[in-house]
């Protein structure tokens, strides 16, 4: 797919805001400006890795050290409307270049946009910025690779009110749309005063004259059924909910189905909108007229807006698009506004939420709760908070069967289904755990149980969608009394779109680390620790120490002190990247898990000016289940996180750490204890 050029020499490109934008002080810093060459006019920012090793860490004069990392700071900026910031930039051989938003009162910056796909000539990228009140500043990185001639090169940067994806094609970047490129047909700019394949080309519809530029796709050069070229817009990487509203016209052949999808990040297609036959009654009688559309676009997830042409001969016709726009306000009044899916959500922490049980197992769900120990697991949201169960040998009904009904949600949308389950003491799996759709008097099967779980928390992610309105049923079953154990559910979340674009957007968000793929943002402190984190999926190696999963998803990693290799007293150390220093505080999030005889000790330090303060200290076994810790704090310099483990005195001296998520703001108030209305255990 490549970038759609207009040629023009009037035209000349520029770095926007140039002197507003300066290179943050790093101890590791080159960053220069240098001509673009006779054949181009302007000037662009690049950053270039030496030929040469530099074992120093400092930048040479001639390029930049292996690991360099150059920061290109914005002006201060305080929008209040919808922005659209696209970046002309190039990666040389190898390297990366990310956009960042750094926003007043955050420690950290969150990441707008990232590459490390090299290409050999100038890419444009767009980015929507949202309006928000907090004044921000852009921050451009860029890493060039390791390999000799790297380099990463930023050419223009634009900041535009509006969104992305609209365009009137007046400009030379095109607004970043691309043609999805085809043999034989493909979309074109045109207008502009001349034309070399037709002479009966329109005018545009921006400035109703031939000076004007639009996109056009023609079938002259088709040659087999069904030829299909498609103009994409950029990818909305915030979620979009409005009217899309473009012009478009048709030549009197009509040979041609023009269509208008959205495409999410997995590449699936959502049509949106489709011109009507050759019979259709608003077909212009002017053929050269611009047909003017408007179609609701639902997108609470990434997406692209494709403009597909697809023609079956050469005489296939034309097709021409301008003027895309788009107004947060849908096109008509009785369109329904977007659903939050949230109301589905539940922790049983106060209740039952928007659940609730069938009325022929009024008495067979729960809500239980199980104190820190070391011999029962507790929930799994914070620990030492509630969860459902049902102990169906317990149930003297003769079915043997448990229901929990979900609110109804709307049909007609794509929902992403995650909860938390947890099994124990059944002899036969099958019907112990099932998700249903109810709608009406019918149902359909969207889940069943496929692994388990071993009596630690499993998650599990369905992607459903359904044309009617619906309830999300779980139901437990066994077949007789003696095959029956206990199922516990906990936190059930529903969102909109496919479970794989939720759950990716949320594993890289900035101070969020899962240990899934590797260790984020955090280092081993190499230098005066004894040993190192690790990584590891499933139980310890020791028995009676450590968590048997871990708390992400129970089949994921965690990061783990395995106590055998080290003598008491020994510590080790894992580090934050360097935060900057913020007037507010920050909430740090992370699950903990301190099981096993002679357990020693976990301390979470702020190191910052040479010295170090104790934010948060637990020690000794505490309990078999991860437990949540919120630790406030605030620091006006920049800092660093420290997690520290120290051994205690016997090998089950295991300690592990998961999911930390650093946040903006105070953390919330402590939960309120609610009254319990059983206290149970499913182990």
């Amino acid at each position: 797919m490549g970038m759609l050029e207009r040629s023009s020499s009037s035209v000349t490109p520029q770095l926007s805001y140039c002197p507003a934008w300066t290179r943050e002080r790093q101890p590791v810093l080159f960053l220069h400006l240098e001509s673009s060459g006779p054949h181009e006019k302007g000037r662009f920012v690049t950053l270039e890795t030496d030929s040469t090793d530099n074992e120093s860490g400092t930048a040479t004069d001639g390029g930049a050290s292996r690991g360099t990392t150059g920061i290109l700071l914005g002006p201060v900026l305080q929008q209040e409307e919808w922005s659209c910031l696209r970046l002309v930039y190039q990666i040389s051989v190898s390297g990366s270049l990310a956009v960042l938003q750094r926003t007043e009162g955050e420690s950290l910056d969150r990441p707008l946009w990232s590459s490390q796909s090299p290409s050999d000539s100038w890419v444009i990228s767009s980015m929507d910025l949202q309006n928000i009140t907090a004044a921000y500043r852009i921050v451009i990185e860029g890493k060039p690779g390791g390999e000799p001639g790297s380099s990463v090169a930023v050419f223009e940067i634009h900041i535009r009110p509006g969104y992305c994806l609209e365009c009137d094609f007046e400009e030379s970047h095109l607004c970043g749309y691309s043609n999805q490129w085809n043999a034989n047909v493909n979309w074109y700019v045109g207008g502009g005063g001349g034309q070399l394949l037709h002479n009966n080309m329109p005018d545009d519809n921006t400035y109703k004259n031939k000076t004007g530029h639009y996109m056009y796709v023609d079938s002259v050069y088709a040659k087999t059924f069904k030829e299909v070229a498609k103009l994409v817009s950029p990818m909305a990487a915030v979620p979009m909910s409005g009217c899309l509203s473009f012009q478009y016209q048709r030549s009197e052949e009509r040979g041609n189905l023009f269509s208008v999808y959205t495409r999410d990040p997995l590449r699936q297609y959502q049509e949106l909108w489709r011109a009507g036959p050759e019979s259709s009654s608003d077909w212009p009688a002017d053929v050269g007229e611009w047909i003017p559309v408007q179609v609701d676009l639902k997108a609470p997830y990434s997406v692209q807006v494709v403009f597909e042409v697809a023609f079956n001969s050469p005489r296939g016709g034309r097709v021409a698009v301008d003027d895309i726009s788009f107004s947060p306000e849908f096109c008509s009044t009785d369109t329904e506004p977007t659903f939050d899916p949230s109301i589905a959500d539940c922790d049983f922490e106060s209740g039952l939420c928007q659940y609730r049980l069938s009325s022929e197992a009024a008495s067979s769900w729960k809500r239980v709760s199980v104190k820190p120990n070391i011999f029962r697991n507790g929930d799994h949201t914070t620990g030492t908070g509630s969860y459902l169960m049902t102990q169906s040998r317990l149930n003297s009904r003769s079915s043997y069967i448990s229901r929990l009904e979900g609110p109804t949600l709307p049909g007609n949308m794509k929902y992403c289904l995650r909860f938390f389950f947890s099994l124990r003491g059944f002899n036969h799996s099958e019907q112990t755990l099932s998700v249903y759709l109810q709608h009406g008097t019918s149902h359909e099967t969207i889940w069943t149980l496929g692994e388990k779980s071993r009596g630690i928390w499993i998650a599990s992610d369905v992607t459903f969608q359904t044309a009617q309105p619906s309830k999300v049923v779980f139901v437990s079953a066994c077949r007789s009394l003696w095959d029956c154990g206990s199922v516990a559910l906990d936190d059930i979340s529903v969102g909109l779109g496919d479970c794989d674009l939720t759950t990716a957007s949320l594993s890289r968000l900035p101070g969020h680390c899962d240990f899934e793929a590797d260790l984020c943002d955090y280092t081993q402190d190499k230098q005066s620790d004894d040993g190192d984190w690790e990584r590891r999926r499933g139980p310890t190696p020791t028995s009676y120490t450590g968590p048997r999963g871990d708390h992400t998803s129970g089949l994921g990693n965690y990061l783990h002190m395995e106590a055998s290799p080290l003598l008491p007293g020994q510590t080790i150390r894992l580090r934050s990247r360097l935060l900057r220093g913020s007037w507010g505080p920050q909430c740090l999030h992370f699950f903990y898990h301190m099981y096993g005889s002679g357990t020693g000790q976990l301390s979470v330090r702020l190191d910052k000016d040479g010295g170090g303060v104790l934010l948060w200290q637990q020690s000794g076994e505490q309990s078999a289940a991860w437990l949540r810790a919120m630790v406030e704090y605030q620091s006006n310099s920049q800092h660093e996180i420290v997690f520290e483990a120290t051994r205690g005195s016997s090998v089950r001296s295991d300690i592990a750490i998961d999911d930390i998520i650093l946040e903006a703001g105070p953390c919330p108030a402590t939960e309120v204890q609610t009254s319990q209305e059983n206290s149970n255990d499913i182990e």
